[in-house]
């Protein structure tokens, strides 16, 4: 819905400027995209009666103002206290030889309400297969005989209200290449990833099924451990206290469902370090960041800056129907082809703009998080606005907090200790503290130099609010800023190869000394080594092999 100011005129001529607000109701509050623009669009959340909300206008030439108002009306929501069912799309193989028949399982979807539940199996990538019996939970699909990987999306309705999962199968077809078997590769993979490093950041980064996930809700005894912890430090009334303005979407059911996914986040410590302790700083560093990234920045309000976090749910001028925007999408790329744009009706690409409390860019940064909230990249590169109107807006954020941006360590090892920095860190002053995590967040910008920048100055004072308010003690020689640092480097001890690369190396027990191997490097590649599969993945894209999947 638009809000449409743009026939405001001033009589001498002189410039203006708006600002849209919502007068009624007190709640439950509409988003409104562009409060200081002529014209905006508006979210009304789902109501249980017809609710009547009326917004105000200001318009001002700097010195006088004038305001109008206009009033909507929002009709109740039918599906009030109907629970959307949870689709859980499973397959019995994942990795297979071709031409194979496989399984998909969609028995393990549920429904909280015990409704009677409707499927529909459709493909979504990959050489056309042939779904069996594409309305029943569980059915076959035979792949043709071509290598590649093979999408399917399960979507289960309950009459009123669905939900959809999607599941990934990879075939692979023999030929003349070296043969080779999967065990040899996994072995060596194994190899290659399995140092303590590696091993503290793979435990760091698990997630949950999304099944488990969205079962999360306040108060149920059922939750996670982690999630019982951030709700013992930062209940609903508390969430609403800290960020009062924030966009509808960010509810505190879609918080505690995204500390959900990731079990390391609040986690337990089994070597006496003190998880509550750590949970309380990472949530004040997190709110922060939070705050800085999506605030409303306005001194004026009646809220403090500190608590007008998260206000902003889509980067400020960007809708869902705007095309072409941050995003490699030209099919010659490497990035396109692994995390390929997806497509309006007319053919332009979609866009993939700040969304969410971390406000997630751009394709290549949209697939990865796709592959790990749901096993595809495509899931959210076809419906990138999810990264908005669902949990994900705030799991983006906490999947930023705790994965490594090598050189750069995760926040979340910064804050438990994890990360313990070497002579090289110490050089350059990063040292732990608060100012570290500016430096891993946006150190190229609001980083370095003689004093502190505007940006991290913000973050600072927030920090110091949030630690106020969860009791977080804040140590007289913690270093908040990061003026004086210097940006991570390899040899740091957080830096660490994270991506598969062709191994050149020369090795003359295999055919023409090729190594039919793939290496760790340091810069981004299509495969990751935290992605289960990529590194058999990256040796079939880049050698001549025959796998034997069997094997």
């Amino acid at each position: 819905m638009v809000l449409d100011a743009a026939g405001s005129y001033d009589p001498d001529g002189d410039t203006l400027s708006f600002a849209w607000s919502q007068i009624s109701p007190a709640a439950p509050l509409a988003s409104i995209t562009s409060p200081q623009s002529a014209t905006t669009e508006v979210q009304l959340p789902a109501v249980a009666t017809d609710t009547t909300y009326r917004f105000r206008v200001t318009v001002s030439d700097g010195s006088l103002t004038a305001t109008d108002s206009i009033s909507l009306l929002q009709r109740a929501d039918t599906t009030q206290g109907n629970t959307a069912p949870v689709a859980r799309a499973e397959v019995d193989q994942s990795q297979v030889s071709c031409p194979a028949m496989v399984l998909l399982d969609g028995s393990k979807s549920s429904d909280r309400d015990l409704d009677s539940l409707s499927f529909q199996w459709r493909q979504t990538a990959g050489a056309t297969a042939q779904i069996s019996s594409p309305n029943d939970p569980t059915t076959q699909v035979t792949l043709p005989s071509s290598a590649g990987n093979f999408s399917f999306e399960l979507t289960v309705s309950d009459g009123a209200l669905q939900h959809s999962d999607a599941t990934t199968i990879s075939q692979q077809c023999g030929g003349s290449g070296y043969p080779i078997s999967l065990s040899a590769l996994q072995q060596k993979e194994a190899e290659l990833t399995s140092s303590d490093l590696f091993r503290a950041v793979k435990e760091s980064i698990a997630t949950r099924s999304n099944t488990a996930v969205e079962q999360v809700a306040p108060g149920l005894n059922s939750n996670p451990a982690n999630v019982r912890r951030a709700e013992a430090i930062v209940s609903n009334q508390e969430w609403d206290f800290l960020f009062p303005v924030r966009a509808p979407e960010y509810s505190y059911s879609n918080f505690l469902r995204a500390i959900a996914k990731f079990p390391a986040f609040c986690g337990d410590y089994t070597d006496g370090r003190d998880a509550n302790a750590i949970c309380q700083k990472s949530l004040a560093t997190m709110f922060a960041h939070f705050t800085q990234e999506t605030g409303g920045h306005t001194s004026h309000w009646v809220e403090p800056e500190w608590r007008q976090g998260l206000y902003f749910l889509r980067e400020q001028g960007w809708t869902e129907s705007a095309a072409n925007g941050y995003g490699i999408c030209d099919p010659s790329t490497w990035q396109a082809q692994q995390w390929p744009c997806a497509t309006f009706a007319d053919g332009s690409y979609k866009s993939y703009f700040g969304r969410g409390a971390k406000q997630l860019s751009y394709n290549y940064n949209y697939g990865p998080f796709s592959a790990a909230m749901f096993g595809d990249v495509n899931v959210l590169l076809e419906s990138p606005e999810l990264v908005a109107d669902t949990w994900l807006n705030l799991a983006s954020a906490v999947f930023f907090f705790v994965y490594p941006q090598p050189p750069k360590p995760s926040m979340l090892h910064v804050i438990d200790g994890t990360w313990q920095p070497n002579g090289q860190d110490l050089t350059s002053g990063l040292v732990p503290g608060f100012g570290v995590t500016t430096m891993i967040i946006n150190g190229g910008i609001e980083c370095g130099g003689s004093t502190e920048h505007a940006q991290s100055q913000n973050r600072i004072d927030y920090y110091r609010n949030f630690a106020e308010y969860l009791s977080v003690p804040i140590h007289a020689d913690e270093v908040l800023g990061c003026a004086s640092m210097d940006r991570f480097a390899v040899g740091g001890a957080g830096a660490m190869e994270i991506y598969w690369e062709q191994d050149w190396s020369w090795d003359p027990s295999y055919p023409n000394g090729e190594s039919y191997a793939c290496k760790l490097v340091g810069y981004q590649t299509r495969f990751s080594a935290f992605i289960d599969g990529d590194y058999v993945r990256c040796v079939d894209h880049f050698f001549d092999v025959n796998i034997d999947y069997n094997n």
